[in-house]
This record gives structure tokens, C-alpha cells and sequence, in this order.
């Protein structure tokens, strides 16, 4: 026999061995993971490593090396935030299921009523000279560098400048920490607050970012409810019988509640204020804006702010936190420390971002403002008048500020609908119109309606939910 036969005999035999090899170790791992408890199946990562050699010739384990221990850490979940809530998911995983339901056969364009993202329509573009700034600070090179952790000494002065115009003292560069949107500035607060045992007081339906940071950080979060046939008010009795010895904060989403009685309770409470501001000026009702800052000198505040819903510019993701604190508490109780040394590990946003700023909240004019919040106010009057014609939702309050609605579903007059959810997940099928579910703010079988659209996109996607309701209406 040649040399050659015996080559080709020998691969033949390795080969077969390996399929042996392959099955026999499959057949132990699909035994050991029907018959045995995940967490005792210490024989199953060793099985995969080696399976994973089979299926990669290039990877290669040292022979007797240990096996791969590594796994995803189970702290990044967000389908649990607290001890009060049911099941959650956040407004992006909302949207990724809904988006993934689109009828890709459905010719008509989608219609996008579920996230306050509005700089995609013409009516909604930024100001000249806010682009006009970015692209003299980049063709400047002056901001090429990396920026100090709390953000460079004129666009701090420039944020004390813009948010003091509303408050009753001034601020300083030094109570300003610039940070890369809204999102950020949560994280930093959240991270900051983390020590164990406290916890913190969220509105519902608010923000689910604060309960995802909060999981990840171990913190506590306790809901109290806002009432929508007040105007979305905050039910203060709640809070009041929430808080108790280890409560040190409570979120505020401010245009949207009341403010003074909100400051009392919680100095009351001996906890600070945490007022997400990034909707502030979008007002259009009876009810000026008031920064919760205002009384800062009856209880601390933290204010956080951006450009992005006010400019329209959520990409540049350039936004900041202020403390409103004359009395120094923040300071003497540790938090302001704790802030700096999360920032010092924290990533930063632009430079040539941050250099843009004292050119953007220095010199838009207030037309650029004033139209704005005339087509969002035109918005708002649509959706609520077109709301009117649809039976199975209810908006309890006209909107007078923010970007979106909430509304109530009356499911009791929908045949074959489930839920929240389930109205979202089918009204995308079926009419390429995306808005929000509720359980994702925390009120289940109600809907969040994002109105700051084009208006004849707006009023056609209204339309479609009204055909979807007629679709689905219970006959009686």
C-alpha cells in the first residue's frame, strides 16, 4: 500500500473520530441540561469550550488549561426595577419590538408617534446659528483637546449664565458639570446616590432611565403616582407615606408638576430634589415655566438640563447638571463629592460640542424659540381634537407643555385586545403607526402619544388609529 492510500485511510479515521467525538459530546450535553439544574451543569461550560474547538479549528485550548469560566453578568436586566413594580421594559426595547412587528408589505410610510425625537421634520430644524456655532468651534481647532471631567471653564459659565436667568440668585462655573445629555447627567446622579440601604422616590408614569440606572446600581426606587384628573399633579399624601428614614431623593419632571408644594414636602422629608428639566420653556398653556431652582433656598435642588428637546438637536448630546443649593447642603452632606469623583471616571461629551455652547445659548433669538412652540401647541390641539373622535382612548388633560400625551385605553370596547402592549404590537401591524405603551412609564393599558410632528403626519397617523379602532371596535 502507498504511502498515499495510508494518508488518505488515516484522514478518513480522524475524520470519523471527530464525528464520534461530536456526537458523544452532544448527546452528554443535551442530557446533562434536560436531567440536570443549570447551576449544577459545571461539566456543560467544558463541553462547550470543547465543542467550540470542533466547530473553530483556529481556536485552540492548551491541553490541560481550565475551562472558560467567563459568562454576561446578570446585573445589566432591565425587565425588574423595584419592589413595587411589575414587569417593565424600557422605551427603547418598546420600540424595538414594535419596529420589528412593521408590515413590510404595508406601502404607506410609518408613522413614528412613540419617542420625542422630532429633528427628523423640516418645521422642526434647529436654528442657523446653532449649526453655524458648531462649525466655528470645530474650524476654530481650538477644541481639539480632551476637556476637564466636569467640562470646559466657558461653557460651564455659559450654562450658570442661561439657567440663572430664571432663578433668583446667580450661579457660578463651579455648580455647573457638563455632561453628554440628559442620560448621562442620570447616570451620574443615580451612581452617586448608590449606597445600601437608601432609596429614591420616581414618578409614575415618568422616566424608566432612572429605574434601569437605579437597578444597575443597586439603589431602591419607590413610585408615587401623578393624577391625571389634576392636571397630572403629584399626590403628595404618596409621597408622605413613601418616604421614610432612608428616602433621599425625589424625581420631579418638571414642566409638568407643581413645583412650591413639591419643595416644602420634601424639605419636610429631609430629602433634596431632583427636577429633570430637559423639556423646560416648552410651554404653551396658562401655566408659565418655573425652574424647580427657584427654591433652591427651601431645599436642594440638582437640575438636569440639555439642548436637545428646546434646540431640537437630541444627537449632539450635549446636556448639564446645576446644582441649586445658597445653603451649601449638597456640599456639607458629601453629594457634590461624590458627583466629582463619578465625572473623574466618566466619559465626556464633545469638546468642539462644548465649545459651541455660549455662541448657542447666548444668541438665539427668540423667534427661533417662539415658532417652535407654536407648532408644537398646533400639534397638541390636532391630537387632542382628533383623540375626540377615537372611543377607546381618553386624554384626561389637555397638554399645555413637554412633547407627548398620556391616554387611557378603554379596552372594554376593543375585541381581541390584550393589553397595552398588545394594542401597540397590533395597531403597527396593521396601520404602521408606532406610539408608546404605558407599562413603559409605568401605567399600564394607558398609551404615551408623541405629537411633535410634522402636522399632516400627525393628523394621518390619528386618522389610521381611528381606522384600527373601527377595525377592532366590540360589536354591540
Amino acid at each position: 500500500m502507498c504511502r498515499r492510500e495510508i494518508c488518505k485511510i488515516y484522514s478518513f479515521i480522524n475524520f470519523t473520530a471527530n464525528i464520534l467525538q461530536f456526537i458523544v459530546l452532544y448527546y452528554y450535553q443535551f442530557c446533562l441540561f434536560i436531567y440536570l439544574p443549570h447551576s449544577t451543569c459545571t461539566h456543560h461550560i467544558y463541553l462547550h469550550s470543547v465543542s467550540l474547538k470542533f466547530y473553530q479549528p483556529n481556536f485552540k485550548m492548551e491541553k490541560g488549561a481550565k475551562p472558560w469560566v467567563f459568562r454576561g453578568t446578570q446585573k445589566f436586566t432591565t425587565k425588574q426595577y423595584s419592589n413595587d413594580s411589575k414587569q417593565m421594559i424600557t422605551i427603547r426595547e418598546a420600540q424595538e419590538e414594535l419596529m420589528g412587528n412593521l408590515n413590510q408589505d404595508d406601502e404607506r410610510s410609518f408613522v413614528h408617534l412613540g419617542h420625542g425625537d422630532p429633528s427628523a421634520y423640516p418645521c422642526f430644524r434647529t436654528t442657523p446659528s446653532a449649526e453655524d456655532a458648531i462649525v466655528s468651534a470645530l474650524r476654530s481647532a481650538q477644541f481639539n483637546c480632551y476637556p476637564p471631567a466636569t467640562g470646559i471653564l466657558p461653557a460651564r459659565r455659559a450654562i450658570a449664565e442661561y439657567v440663572s436667568r430664571d432663578l433668583p440668585y446667580k450661579l457660578s462655573p463651579d455648580d455647573v458639570y457638563v455632561t453628554a445629555g440628559g442620560n448621562q447627567s442620570i447616570e451620574i446622579i443615580i451612581t452617586a446616590l448608590a449606597r445600601s440601604g437608601v432609596n429614591i422616590l420616581l414618578p409614575r408614569p415618568g422616566y424608566p432611565q432612572y429605574e434601569a440606572r437605579a437597578a444597575f446600581s443597586h439603589l431602591e426606587v419607590r413610585h408615587f403616582d401623578l393624577i391625571p384628573e389634576k392636571g397630572w399633579e403629584v399626590d403628595l399624601d404618596a409621597v408622605e407615606a413613601l418616604a421614610d428614614e432612608n428616602t433621599v431623593a425625589i424625581v420631579i419632571i418638571n414642566p409638568g408638576n407643581p413645583c412650591g408644594n413639591v419643595a416644602e414636602t420634601a424639605r419636610k422629608l429631609g430629602m433634596f430634589v431632583i427636577a429633570d428639566e430637559v423639556y423646560s420653556h416648552i410651554v404653551f398653556g396658562n401655566k408659565p415655566f418655573i425652574p424647580m431652582g427657584e427654591f433652591g433656598s427651601i431645599v436642594p435642588v440638582l437640575t438636569i438640563g440639555s439642548i436637545s428637546k428646546r434646540w431640537i438637536v437630541p444627537g449632539w448630546r450635549l446636556g448639564w447638571i446645576v446644582t441649586n443649593d445658597p445653603c451649601g447642603l449638597l456640599k456639607q452632606t458629601g453629594i457634590l463629592d461624590s458627583i466629582r469623583n463619578y465625572v473623574n471616571l466618566s466619559s465626556d461629551p464633545a469638546t468642539f460640542i462644548q465649545g459651541a455652547i455660549p455662541e448657542i445659548l447666548g444668541n438665539t433669538e427668540e423667534d427661533f424659540f417662539s415658532n417652535i412652540v407654536r407648532t408644537i401647541k398646533e400639534d397638541a390641539d390636532i391630537c387632542c381634537s382628533k383623540i375626540k373622535e377615537i372611543p377607546c382612548i381618553v386624554c384626561p388633560q389637555q397638554p399645555e407643555g413637554a412633547m407627548s400625551v398620556m391616554v387611557k385605553l378603554n379596552l372594554s370596547l376593543l375585541e381581541g385586545i390584550n393589553d397595552d402592549m398588545d394594542f401597540c404590537v397590533k395597531l403597527v401591524k396593521e396601520e404602521s403607526v408606532i406610539v408608546l405603551p404605558g407599562t413603559t412609564v409605568g401605567m399600564k393599558n394607558w398609551i404615551r402619544i408623541t405629537f411633535a410632528i410634522e402636522p399632516a403626519i400627525l393628523a394621518e397617523g390619528l386618522d389610521r388609529i381611528k381606522s384600527f379602532y373601527q377595525r377592532h371596535a366590540k360589536k354591540l
